[in-house]
């Protein structure tokens, strides 16, 4: 786990900070028949990893990214993923390759389940350790969009009316090259909304404003069909942002808006802060735009793209000939922060961001947020649930 460098505070970041720690709990959030209803927390664990195509090797360990030394602090794990498959016309247009997002899933849940490690022999502890177990409650793929959930199979009874819906993006405004796959549930009460993204590259200038369109358009077109089993009583969201609880998460794919020189020393110098200042994200976010509403944790580590496959050196710069005098790629793409974790509904509190460094399979790096999340239930059901779960 990589540390996070101390910045100097600017205006722009400096503004981030005051609206990430106030987007939490809402003080009317909670109060809802406070005599009636019981709230229960959870943690969720969500990530972001653009794997830019390449098939996981067999022996592939997951579980520094997932964290599971601290697995049992965990509830759910939404884990997204993009470029899963390369991104060509036979991917695009062709059937679905569902072998690598298998392989995926099977290396996420031995990470989770500790697979191959020594099992408790007495019945009383192996009844626990099934209860501490993880399960898919479901995944979805569309081209190289990928979305994987899990929860705890003590969890899992609670958790009702699954829908999932994808959403094509890319060439001609619809195939599924970029775009959005989306995951909703009720847990107990509440309705939960898992977004996993991949938006329109590039940086040229009005290339941001290509982002902006397909964030409006997964927004607007993902629908979640009513389901005929539901009570009247518990009408279900049929959009995005009508879910008590959202997190949206992917390969945002937004870049540095500065002068390419400039930007090149700001790089060399690690002098990350000042290049947030120019953040599109950023920027985005602070002009209430396409993510009004939406909230996101402090950036305080390095930038996620473009890396060298199996290094940390940034594509950017390439040493020639071993001589040691750098010259540059014909193909510039100045380091960003591509990949983003962002969140709105007043039962999520942001609790750790972070990027995680140790993994160099794709040019990208996986990105990880951690949430507590509340959910209401009557009195007496909570009573019982806190015990259980104890």
């Amino acid at each position: 786990m990589e540390q996070n460098p101390k910045m100097a505070q600017v205006t722009t970041i400096s503004l981030h900070r005051l609206v990430s720690e106030f987007a939490g709990f809402g003080a009317d959030a909670l109060q809802k028949s406070r005599n009636e209803y019981d709230t229960l927390r959870y943690r969720v664990f969500a990530s972001t990893w653009n794997v830019g195509g390449v098939a996981p090797q067999d022996d592939l360990d997951l579980e520094d990214w997932l964290d599971t030394k601290a697995c049992n602090c965990y509830d759910i794990y939404v884990l997204g993923f993009q470029e899963m498959v390369p991104l060509n016309a036979r991917n695009v247009l062709g059937p679905k390759n569902s072998s690598i997002s298998s392989r995926w899933n099977q290396l996420i849940g031995d990470a989770l389940n500790h697979t191959g490690r020594r099992r408790e022999e007495e019945e009383g502890a192996r009844a626990h350790h099934e209860q501490k177990q993880f399960r898919c409650v479901t995944s979805k793929q569309m081209v190289g969009v990928f979305l994987s959930v899990w929860v705890r199979s003590g969890l899992r009874r609670h958790v009702r009316h699954l829908g999932v819906s994808c959403v094509g993006a890319g060439v001609l405004g619809r195939l599924g090259n970029k775009g959005a796959v989306s995951l909703r549930f009720l847990l107990h009460g509440t309705s939960f909304c898992f977004v996993c993204c991949h938006l329109a590259s590039g940086s040229k200038d009005g290339d941001v404003l290509l982002r902006n369109v397909d964030a409006a358009d997964i927004l607007s077109r993902t629908r979640f069909r009513p389901r005929r089993t539901v009570v009247p009583d518990e009408e279900l969201p049929t959009q995005i942002l009508d879910h008590d609880r959202v997190v949206l998460l992917g390969d945002l794919n937004y870049r540095i808006s500065m002068d390419d020189a400039q930007a090149r020393l700001l790089v060399s110098a690690n002098k990350w802060s000042t290049l947030l200042e120019k953040d599109e994200l950023l920027l985005e976010l602070g002009k209430g735009r396409r993510f009004e509403g939406w909230s996101e944790g402090l950036v305080t580590f390095s930038p996620t793209y473009k890396y060298h496959r199996n290094s940390d050196k940034f594509y950017w710069w390439i040493d020639s000939g071993g001589t040691g005098v750098r010259r540059r790629q014909k193909q510039q793409r100045a380091p960003a922060w591509c990949d983003r974790v962002l969140w709105r509904g007043k039962g999520l509190k942001q609790i750790r961001y972070e990027r995680c460094g140790g993994y160099r399979l794709s040019d990208h790096r996986p990105v990880r947020a951690v949430f507590e999340a509340v959910c209401e239930v009557p009195r007496a059901v909570g009573s019982f649930l806190e015990g259980l779960y104890a």
